[in-house]
């Protein structure tokens, strides 16, 4: 496994929090290669739905389908609009729900998608090369200012002022238009810190990511797409790698199971006024073992969460 560029973060955890059963249906909404997905089908007699922006998978996809034949389903899109997606199928809800936040080793190992800062390739960053704006949109069109926003707000990079400066006067010179040229100009204003492992472009690039792919977006449209289509008992699974991932998994949880603090003593508790949604297995996040860590390096950062439906109505139906 630890040659595997594409193996499942967290799968034995996954599977466990999901329960595959017989005769249930599961909700894959970052089906990437596949692990997630076949595991489950392999652990039950179940079907799995899964759901990716990127086209590339859809070869990983046609495989799965002719392994397990009507017990598989994909769809084109993202998991976001998970609920728009499963109307066009049988299955109006699902027994669990699993998303896996964030770019994929496959992704990042192509250059052509220009994810990585460490082999050269266009500036790009779609998960979805078929629309939207991209890297190089954002590097070379946004104003100094939004630029330095982006930076700072998606990758949590303090000389992010810094970056977007030097990024405006390279740019007047010359289109920046690939992964290296990037790079190389993050680099020459943020320093090497000797207890800093990470390279000094990791968070200019997980910024501009996240902004192409309206990441953070997306997750919350996921998770209110769960909260709709889980049946009662149904479980939520969600596996992040960063801590804007993880506080909004967090955040929504909270909120849903009713751990919200309540804003002022003086005022009435509005969330105990309305049932949760959904219940909490843990409080706090569940991270990977020490074996995994070993084995694959790309889980040391992950957090899973898990929680169960309730039978109550959707609590964002409830705040319309």
């Amino acid at each position: 496994m630890t040659s595997s560029p594409h193996y499942p973060v967290m799968l034995n955890d996954v599977l466990a929090a999901i329960k595959p059963q017989d005769g249930e249906v599961y909700l894959d909404g970052t089906f990437g290669a596949g692990g997630y997905s076949r595991a489950i089908l392999e652990s039950a007699d179940c079907t799995v739905i899964a759901i990716d922006r990127d086209p590339s998978v859809e070869q990983t996809a046609d495989q799965l389908k002719k392994e397990f034949g009507a017990r598989f389903l994909f769809l084109k899109g993202c998991f976001g609009d998970a609920v728009s997606l499963m109307s066009k199928t049988p299955y109006k809800a699902v027994h669990g729900f699993v998303v896996d936040i964030g770019v994929s080793s496959m992704q990042i190992d192509q250059a052509m998608r220009g994810f990585s800062f460490k082999v050269d390739g266009p500036l790009d960053m779609r998960m979805d090369m078929t629309s939207g704006i991209t890297a190089a949109d954002i590097v070379n069109e946004y104003k100094e200012e939004d630029l330095a926003h982006v930076i700072y707000r998606y990758g949590e990079e303090r000389l992010s002022r810094r970056i977007a400066k030097r990024i405006v006067e390279r740019r007047a010179q010359a289109p920046i238009q690939t992964t290296l040229e990037l790079a190389d100009i993050v680099r020459s204003v943020v320093p090497r810190s000797p207890k800093d492992k990470i390279d000094p472009a990791t968070r200019t690039f997980q910024a501009l990511r996240i902004a192409v792919n309206d990441e953070l977006g997306e997750l919350e449209r996921g998770l209110d797409a769960a909260e709709t289509l889980l049946h009662e008992s149904g479980r939520l699974v969600v596996v992040s790698f960063h801590s804007l991932e993880d506080g909004i998994a967090k955040a929504f949880l909270n909120e849903r199971s009713g751990r919200m603090p309540n804003p002022s003593k003086y005022l009435p508790n509005i969330i105990e006024e309305i049932s949760p949604s959904f219940t909490l297995i843990k409080r706090k996040a569940i991270l990977p073992s020490d074996e995994e860590v070993q084995e694959n390096a790309r889980s040391r950062s992950a957090k899973m969460r898990v929680a169960v439906r309730t039978s109550a109505p959707s609590m964002q139906k409830e705040a319309a």
